[in-house]
């Protein structure tokens, strides 16, 4: 037995499991996978993931953590701010404000609360000039996990997911071997443990030539950094009009 019967996830697409194919056209991620561990180790474990792509922290909290706070589920794990620190001007301690209360909130339920860091992102073009903004709204992370008593997964410690071999061609979601490896750091923290290791070490990789890898980089912000820019401009977002992939507290079969 886990001790936990039920889980809410809330956040964004990382949380949604984008890019980690699951069935039924859905992603899978790193959250279903610690759900379907859970569920093992209990068999009335009930599970529902509010997460939506797209998402800033502003909405999380007005949506998603009321909903959280009214299921009352013994486990809630909470990630977002990575869609905000992307954008210019973004304030690291006015999102940490917005996330102790919505963290007070749901520890009052008496449910434990899972919080995250980001992953370094300095070897990541344009993200990397945002580092020291990531790197405050992070250190915020770790006091409010300390202040409310919370459980803590450090992305930022892992060296496996500054590996491109973890993340998908729009270098802004993982892939199904970084959900993978999430998954099993938050098993870890949990105490209920997983097949897999999160410690995970790549083969090396042959030499890349530097004009390419510019030539890489070119492409990626025309096919990829451009459209979330022209997104953001025009203040849509990738999850308009989308609903949670599991709005309702269920069991996993």
């Amino acid at each position: 037995m886990s001790g936990y019967r039920s889980f809410v996830a809330l956040g964004d697409s990382f949380t949604e499991g984008l890019n980690d194919p699951g069935t039924e056209g859905n992603f899978r991620g790193w959250a279903d996978r610690v759900a379907e561990r859970l569920a093992e180790l209990d068999p009335e474990f009930r599970y529902a993931n509010l997460a939506v792509r797209g998402k800033l922290i502003d909405q999380i909290v007005e949506h998603q953590v009321p909903a959280a706070v009214e299921i009352r589920p013994d486990l809630v794990s909470f990630c977002a701010g990575g869609n905000d620190l992307l954008r210019p001007g973004s304030d690291p301690d006015r999102m940490a404000k917005k996330l102790a209360g919505a963290v007070r909130d749901l520890r009052a339920t008496g449910a434990e609360v899972l919080l995250f860091t980001g992953v370094d992102p300095r070897d990541t073009p344009i993200m990397r000039r945002a580092r020291g903004t990531f790197a405050i709204f992070y250190l915020h992370v770790r006091s409010i996990a300390e202040l409310y008593g919370c459980r803590l997964v450090d992305q930022w410690s892992m060296q496996g997911l500054r590996d491109w071999r973890a993340w998908s061609d729009d270098r802004l979601h993982m892939n199904e071997e970084g959900h993978r490896m999430v998954a099993a750091k938050v098993c870890e923290v949990l105490g209920v443990g997983s097949d897999d290791d999160w410690r995970r070490t790549w083969p090396p990789r042959d030499r890349v030539d530097p004009r390419l890898r510019r030539r890489e980089d070119l492409r990626w912000v025309r096919e990829h950094l451009g459209p979330w820019v022209v997104r953001r401009l025009s203040g849509r977002s990738s999850g308009d009009g989308l609903d949670p992939k599991r709005p309702v507290l269920k069991p996993l079969s």
